[in-house]
C-alpha cells in the first residue's frame, strides 16, 4: 500500500469515502420521515428501489491507494484504507476499543488475493467483502466475525489456505471462514423440500455468526444481481426466497429478510414487480397526506401528555403487498392496509399508555389488535400491533415498541452486539484477531459457547416476561437438529440421521454405491465403515468392481438410516431368492437326468409354464425357488411333466416306466448322450470339442483321439483348418434323439448396471436352458463381457435363448462362441 498524506475520518465526508451502507430494506414508497423529538435520532428509515434502477445500498469507493486514520483506545493512530471506512465507522459506533488493525490486515490480505478478479458488475471483486462486511458492521458484528466477512472467499476462490489464514488470524477467523465456505459448497438435489435445505443450512451453521456471514453474502449479491443474466438471477432468487429470507426471519433479522424478498421478487418477476411499483407510485401522493396527517396526529398528542417518542411511517414492502393480493384473493385497489405508523418510546410501559392515547384518536378494528410484548413470536420479535379508522375512516397499522424492541426486531440475533458487547468488555488478541483464550473471560468464549451466548441474551431481553424463552428454546432446538448433514467430494449436501456411518452415507448417494463398499474416507481420513460422522464432515466412499461385491450382514448392527437398513436387508433376501432359484434348477434337472426322461423336450419354456401355473406359482422363477425352497418337491414337478408331456404327444402315450430299457440303452450306444454317430461303427464313443462346441444342424466333422474316441468338431472350426490333410479324420452325422443335450457356449456384451448379472440368469433359466458354467468380466469403462456354458437340446433352442438375453435391459450383443467369427446365433 502506498503512503499516501493521511485523511482525517471526521471530516463531514471526506474526500473519496464510500457512502454509508445501510441495511434497511428497499420499499415502495420514498415517504419524508417525521421526528416527534429533536433529541432522537431518526429511525427505521425506508428506501425505495424502482425497477430497473440503481442498486441500492451499492458502495461507491474511493481510491484504493490513500490511507485514513482513526485514533486507538491508548490514544494512538491507526491508519486504514479509505475501502473500509463505512466498516470502520460502524465499527467505531458500536465497538470504540476494537482493534481497527485486524480489519486493515484482513482488508490487505483479501484484497490481495482477490487481485485482479471481477464481479459481473466490473467491479473489482475486493468491493463485495468489504461490502459484506460493512453490513455485518451495521449489524453490530464483533472483530473476528468481520474479519470472516472479509476473507470469506478468499479460501474458496484463490490461493489462500486455510492453514496460511489460521496462522495470520487465528483458529477462531479461520472457523468462521470454513463454515461460509462449506454453505457454499452446498448443492441441492432438485427433489430436496424446501424445509429439508433449511435444515441442512442451519445443521451447517452450529455457530450462528456463520449463518450471519452467509445471509450478509447473500444480501449483496442480492442487490448486484442486475448485472447477471435474468434466468441465473431469477433461480437465485428463488432459492433466497425460500431459503434464506425465512431463515433471516427465523432469526429475527427483519431488515434483512424484506430486502431480500423485495429484491428476490424483481429478480423473479421483473414485470410484476415494475407493475407494483408503477401502481404504488401513483397512490403515493394520497399516501403521503394520509400519513403525514396521522403522524402529525399521533405526535402532538404525545407532546401533549409529555412522552417523548419518535413516529415514523412504514409503508409495506412491494413482495408484502404482492402476498397479501394473493393470498386474500384482492386486488391491488382492494388493499388498504399498506400503511404502518411506528411509535418508539423507552420504556415498555410507556407502550401501553401510548396504545390508551392512539385508541382516544381513532376506534379500533375489531379483531386486530395483538400483544407481542407479552407474547413474543417464536423469534422474539415483540410490539404491540393494532389497526385502527384512521383519518378519513381508512385503515391504519399501529406499531408500538421500545427502541430495544425496534433493534431486536431490525437485527434479531445480532441486535445483542449492539447493547451487550460494552458490557462484555471483549479483548482481542493483538496478533491474530482471535480472542483471547482465556475461559473466564465473557468475549473469549469458543464459536459454541458465542452460539449460546446469542441465544441467551436474546433470551434476556426481557427479564420480567417467562414467555422471552421461547425464541431461545425454539432456536436451540432447530440447530440441535436430529439430523446431520455431510458432503459428497463434489460439495453436495446430504443429509443423514444423528449417528449415521459412511455406509448410511454410501446408501444414501445410491443402492449400488453402498452394496459395492469396502471402504471409506472422512475428511481425506481413512476410518472404519461403523465410524459415526460428524456434520459439516466431507465423505468419500471407496467401491469395488468386483461382481460378487455385496453388503455385510454385520452393517445392520451399526447402520442409522432406515434406507440402508431396508437396501442391505433387500440385498440379502435378493440373493437368497436367486440361490433359491438356481438350486431348484439344479435339483429338477437332476431328478429328470435319473429318471431318464427327455429333458430339453419336456423342459421347454411352453411346458415349464403350464407346469407352473398348474402347481399355482406365477411363473417359472417361482417355480424353481419353491423347489429350492423345499416348498414343492422335484418328483411333484416331474409327474406334472409327464402328464402335461403326455397330453402334448399326438401318438398313444406309454408310462414312463414301460421304456424298453433294452432299446433305450442300445440307442445310447450308437449315438451317445451327445447325439452324434459313426456311420458303420455302433458303439463307437464320440465327444464335442470344447473348442468350438458344435450343436445340431452344424456341419461336422470328427478326428480320431488315441484315448478318447472320436473328437467332433464343427467344420469350420479354426483347428481343423488342414482337415483335409489330417489321416485321422472320420466322417461323423446328427442323430435325431429327443434324449441327446448339446454344450454350447455363448458370449453376452453389456452396460454394466447393478442386477444384470442376476437378470441374464434368470433369463437363461426361465428359457428352459440349464447353465453349466459363468465367467464375468467388467472393463474399467464400465463394460461387462459375460459368457455361460449351456446344455441344450438343438439349434432351435439356442435362438431362443439368444433373443431372450438380448431383451435384457443393458445389453448389446449376445452370440455364439464356435472358436470362429462370432455367430449371432
Amino acid at each position: 500500500m502506498s503512503a499516501e498524506p493521511a485523511v482525517n475520518t471526521n471530516a463531514e465526508n471526506p474526500a473519496g469515502t464510500a457512502e454509508k451502507p445501510a441495511v434497511r430494506p428497499a420499499g415502495p414508497i420514498p415517504l419524508p420521515e417525521t421526528d416527534s423529538s429533536d433529541a432522537k435520532k431518526k429511525r427505521g428509515s425506508h428506501r425505495v428501489m424502482a425497477a430497473g434502477g440503481r442498486v441500492p445500498n451499492r458502495l461507491v469507493f474511493g481510491s484504493r491507494s490513500s490511507k485514513m486514520e482513526a485514533s486507538d483506545s491508548h490514544g494512538g493512530t491507526i491508519r486504514f484504507s479509505p475501502m473500509i471506512a463505512p466498516v470502520v465507522r460502524a465499527v467505531r459506533r458500536y465497538h470504540p476499543d476494537e482493534d481497527i488493525q485486524v480489519l486493515q490486515r484482513a482488508y490487505e490480505v483479501a484484497n490481495r488475493c482477490h487481485e485482479g478478479q471481477k464481479r459481473k458488475s466490473g467491479d473489482p471483486y475486493i468491493t463485495h467483502p468489504v461490502a459484506v462486511t460493512a453490513i455485518l458492521a451495521e449489524m453490530g458484528a464483533t472483530g473476528p466475525v468481520l474479519a470472516a466477512g472479509l476473507l470469506h472467499d478468499t479460501v474458496e476462490d484463490t490461493d489462500y489456505t486455510m492453514e496460511q489464514l489460521t496462522e495470520e488470524f487465528g483458529e477462531e477467523v479461520a472457523y468462521l471462514v470454513d463454515g461460509v465456505t462449506k454453505l457454499d459448497k452446498m448443492t441441492y438435489g432438485e427433489n430436496a423440500s424446501i424445509e429439508t435445505i433449511r435444515k441442512l443450512v442451519l445443521s451447517m451453521s452450529k455457530d450462528i455468526r456463520v449463518l450471519l456471514i452467509k445471509l450478509a453474502d447473500r444480501l449483496h449479491n442480492a442487490r448486484t444481481w442486475r448485472f447477471v443474466p435474468q434466468a441465473s438471477a431469477a433461480k437465485k432468487a428463488e432459492e433466497t426466497l425460500k431459503i434464506y429470507a425465512p431463515l433471516a426471519h427465523r432469526l429475527g433479522l427483519n431488515t434483512i429478510k424484506w430486502e431480500l424478498e423485495d429484491l428476490s421478487f424483481a429478480a423473479m418477476s421483473p414485470e410484476i414487480y415494475a407493475e407494483m411499483v408503477r401502481m404504488v407510485g401513483e397512490r403515493t401522493p394520497a399516501l403521503e397526506k394520509f400519513l403525514n396527517e396521522a403522524r402529525t396526529k399521533i405526535t402532538e398528542r404525545l407532546k401533549e401528555v409529555g412522552i417523548d417518542a419518535t413516529v415514523t411511517g412504514r409503508p409495506k414492502h412491494y413482495y408484502s403487498i404482492h402476498q397479501k393480493m394473493k393470498t386474500k384473493g384482492r386486488s391491488f385497489d382492494e388493499i388498504n392496509d399498506i400503511l404502518a405508523v411506528r411509535i418508539m418510546v423507552e420504556e415498555e410501559a410507556e407502550c401501553y399508555t401510548v396504545l390508551g392515547h392512539v385508541l382516544s384518536l381513532w376506534p379500533s378494528m375489531t379483531g386486530r389488535f395483538k400483544d407481542y410484548i407479552k407474547n413474543p413470536k417464536n423469534n422474539n420479535y415483540q410490539s404491540l400491533h393494532l389497526t385502527v379508522y384512521g383519518p378519513g375512516n381508512l385503515p391504519l397499522e399501529i406499531q408500538i415498541r421500545t427502541y430495544k424492541m425496534h433493534e431486536e426486531a431490525e437485527y434479531g440475533v445480532a441486535a445483542h452486539w449492539r447493547y451487550k458487547a460494552a458490557s462484555r468488555g471483549e479483548k482481542v488478541a493483538a496478533r491474530g484477531g482471535a480472542p483471547a483464550k482465556d475461559p473466564k473471560e465473557p468475549g473469549t468464549q469458543t464459536s459454541a459457547m458465542m452460539n449460546v451466548g446469542i441465544l441467551q441474551s436474546i433470551a434476556e431481553i426481557s427479564n420480567s416476561n417467562p414467555e422471552s424463552e421461547k425464541f431461545y428454546e425454539s432456536l436451540a432446538d432447530t440447530l440441535d437438529t436430529d439430523e446431520i448433514v455431510v458432503l459428497t467430494p463434489n460439495g453436495e449436501a446430504i443429509a443423514l440421521p444423528n449417528g449415521s456411518t459412511p455406509v448410511d452415507f454410501a446408501y444414501a448417494i445410491h443402492s449400488e454405491v453402498g452394496d459395492r463398499t469396502v471402504g471409506a474416507k472422512v475428511n481425506g481420513r481413512l476410518v472404519p465403515l461403523h465410524t459415526v460422522l460428524p456434520t459439516g464432515a466431507t465423505v468419500e466412499i471407496m467401491t469395488t468392481k468386483n461382481e460378487d461385491a455385496g453388503p455385510s450382514e454385520d452393517w445392520l448392527k451399526f447402520v442409522r438410516s432406515s434406507r440402508a437398513r431396508t437396501k442391505i436387508r433387500q440385498y440379502f433376501a435378493k440373493e437368497r431368492r436367486l440361490e433359491a432359484l438356481l438350486a431348484g434348477r439344479e435339483m429338477l434337472t437332476k431328478s429328470m437326468r435319473n429318471s431318464e426322461l427327455p429333458l430339453q423336450k419336456m423342459m421347454s419354456p411352453e411346458i415349464m409354464t403350464q407346469v407352473a401355473q398348474l402347481l399355482h406359482k406365477n411363473d417359472v422363477a417361482s417355480l424353481y425357488r419353491a423347489i429350492g425352497e423345499h416348498e414343492i418337491a422335484p418328483k411333484q414337478v416331474i409327474d406334472t411333466l409327464v402328464e402335461v408331456h403326455r397330453g402334448d404327444e399326438p401318438a398313444p402315450e406309454v408310462e414312463v416306466s414301460d421304456f424298453d430299457e433294452t432299446l433305450l440303452k442300445s440307442t445310447r450306444k450308437a449315438i451317445g448322450d451327445n447325439g452324434v454317430v459313426v456311420p458303420g461303427a455302433e458303439g463307437v464313443l464320440t465327444k464335442i470339442a470344447r473348442c468350438c462346441t458344435p450343436v445340431p444342424p452344424d456341419d461336422i466333422i470328427g478326428i480320431v483321439t488315441r484315448y478318447n474316441g472320436i473328437s467332433v468338431h464343427r467344420r469350420d472350426c479354426p483347428n481343423m483348418r488342414n482337415a483335409d490333410e489330417e489321416p485321422r479324420v472320420t466322417t461323423v452325422e446328427w442323430a435325431s434323439s429327443p434324449s441327446a443335450t448339446y454344450r454350447v457356449q455363448i458370449q453376452v456384451e453389456a452396460l454394466d448396471r447393478k442386477g444384470l448379472l442376476s437378470d441374464l440368469i434368470r433369463a437363461i433359466s426361465e428359457s428352459g436352458v440349464n447353465i453349466l458354467d459363468a465367467r464375468v468380466h467388467t472393463s474399467e469403462d464400465r463394460t461387462v463381457v459375460d459368457r455361460f456354458a449351456l446344455e441344450l437340446g438343438d439349434r432351435f433352442m439356442l435362438e431362443h435363448v439368444l433373443n431372450v438375453v438380448r431383451n435384457v435391459t443393458g445389453v448389446y450383443k449376445a452370440y455364439r462362441l464356435t472358436g470362429a467369427k462370432p455367430s449371432e446365433a
